[in-house]
């Protein structure tokens, strides 16, 4: 019994990492995307739009990566909806901003021909 309760706790802490992880990634991504959006404001760049949503999709993503890879180790319904709502918020944020990424590319492309 004390080996599986050793197995339980070594994939919590795996797991935990990973949540911690995709964490990170998600919130690294989108520091990146804002300074490289600042720089193209800056410069008057004209898809200043589609970078920043692009970086905020993608942010998103791992964001929810960790939200999904939080579910494994939770315990009390509480604790699911909880992390449910979060996870569906998430998932229409990134909808909304793809949505508005391929407004801003028809967009572009639009304004090319």
């Amino acid at each position: 019994m004390e080996l599986l309760e050793n197995i339980e706790l070594v994939f919590r802490l795996v797991v935990q990492y990973g949540v911690l992880l995709m964490e990170c990634i998600g919130v690294a991504v989108l520091m990146v995307t804002t300074a490289k959006s600042i720089w193209q404001y800056v410069h008057r760049d004209p898809h200043i739009r589609l970078t920043l949503a692009q970086g905020i999709a993608l942010a998103l993503e791992f964001k929810l990566g960790g939200e999904v890879l939080r579910t494994v180790i939770v315990r009390e319904e509480s604790e699911l909806i909880i992390l449910g709502a979060i996870i569906l918020l998430r998932g229409a944020l990134t909808f909304l901003i793809h949505w508005e990424i391929k407004n801003e590319e028809t967009s572009i492309h639009e304004a090319h021909e």
